[in-house]
């Protein structure tokens, strides 16, 4: 009978972890990993020639999901539509959207992380890059990215999501579209927002309108294109702040 085998650290825990003072001679050279990290990720990304969007959702969506088919189909309608669709390049919904792009004639690109149990690039990538920080990956979403379009997924779904949120309520990024795709599955989600949050006031009516909705693939293209074409129906992209 076979023993379990060690997991092997990420270089996030690594970074992360309480550390006795040997740490300093390891950390300042983590460092030009991590200047590496986007180094690399910049020289790979700006070139891409044209919009492109970021597709979310869950690694664990298998393919036979109405999900899988319509972050397919989503994807393929952004492509033929002029964008390139950038996904976090392992299974799923990220699998589903950069096939979609690619059978959209688009450009599919992926950003893998590294995690405990090693995620595998899917096959559908024209660009394909490997992260070891979940941080420098983020900033890569948000830089080369017009729009964020977000399938039903678990925590890592839910980190790029309200990582967006705050971006944009902040003021960090301006006219970026949050557009949650299925409307059954983030009804409960928007509901605490909406009754909870907001009545503790931590956050306004108009933070709220930040986060658009749709149930259809063609729905979703059509409001990211409006958003990026100033033709957007709702009140915070309609008047972004100076």
């Amino acid at each position: 009978m076979g023993g379990v085998s060690e997991r092997r650290p990420t270089a996030d825990e690594h970074l992360l972890e309480r550390q006795d003072p040997a740490f300093l001679h390891t950390d300042p050279w983590r460092i030009h990993r991590i200047t590496a990290e986007f180094v690399d990720g910049f020289d790979a990304l700006a070139v891409i020639p044209q919009p492109a969007v970021a597709i979310f959702g869950s690694a664990r969506t298998p393919a036979d999901d109405p999900s899988y088919a319509a972050a397919q189909a989503t994807a393929k309608l952004f492509a033929e539509a002029g964008y390139a669709v950038i996904t976090g390049g392992g299974p799923g919904i990220m699998e589903a959207a950069n096939h979609g792009a690619q059978l959209g004639g688009g450009l599919s690109v992926g950003a893998n992380i590294e995690l405990p149990h090693e995620q595998h690039p899917n096959a559908y990538q024209d660009i394909s890059l490997d992260f070891r920080y979940f941080f420098v990956r983020k900033t890569m979403f948000v830089k080369y990215s017009e729009a964020y379009v977000v399938f039903p997924g678990g925590f890592g779904t839910l980190d790029e999501l309200f990582e967006s949120l705050t971006l944009i309520q902040t003021r960090k990024v301006h006219r970026f579209p949050t557009v949650l795709y299925g409307s059954d599955y983030w009804a409960g989600l928007l509901e605490w927002l909406g009754a909870t949050v907001r009545g503790a006031g931590n956050v306004w009516d108009l933070d709220l309108q930040m986060i658009m909705m749709a149930d259809d693939p063609a729905r979703a293209v059509e409001t990211v294109i409006a958003c990026n074409t100033g033709a957007c129906d709702h009140e915070w992209h309609r008047h972004p702040a100076p």
